[in-house]
């Protein structure tokens, strides 16, 4: 397995994870947030989303790439659709980095790092805010979460 796949397989078994999670949120808590100036529930799955695949695209092109935008949804079902719409596209945009890609040093947040690191990085970012959204979930009431990573 190459350095990429395994990549992809750590960082799916997460995201996998994440949608589960979608699966015992009701519509009536995607605008949930448990303080002012927090983000939503919603807003938070798609930072989650645009960030890794603002990561991507950074060790893709060799350069900081801007985020999308926040989309205004309206239900857990478009919430997840949008979230695993971005996963198959972030997943073929991972197959197609090369090893020199992975490699090459980026900058990126004032700071210069091999693409493979900051893909780490993107991962870790991802994994600090799905533990906000488990939280989330609780606090709505959820019930039965799945387990931290689809294994």
């Amino acid at each position: 397995m190459g350095k990429i796949d395994a990549y992809i397989a750590s960082w799916l078994s997460h995201r996998e994870s994440l949608i589960e999670l979608l699966e015992v949120v009701d519509d009536d808590h995607l605008n949930f947030k448990p303080w002012e100036g927090a983000m939503t529930l919603s807003e938070l799955v798609q930072h989650i989303s645009n960030s890794t695949s603002m990561f991507v695209q950074t060790v893709k092109n060799g350069e900081f790439t801007s985020p999308a935008k926040d989309n205004r949804i309206n239900s857990i079902t478009e919430l997840t659709d949008y979230l695993q719409a971005a996963t198959e596209q972030t997943i073929s945009d991972l197959k197609s980095l090369t090893p020199a890609q992975l490699e090459k040093e980026v900058e990126i947040f004032n700071r210069t790092m091999p693409g493979i690191v900051l893909l780490e990085s993107g991962k870790d970012h991802e994994i600090h805010h799905k533990g906000q959204l488990f939280t989330y979930a609780r606090l709505t009431g959820a019930e039965n979460l799945p387990f931290f990573v689809k294994l």
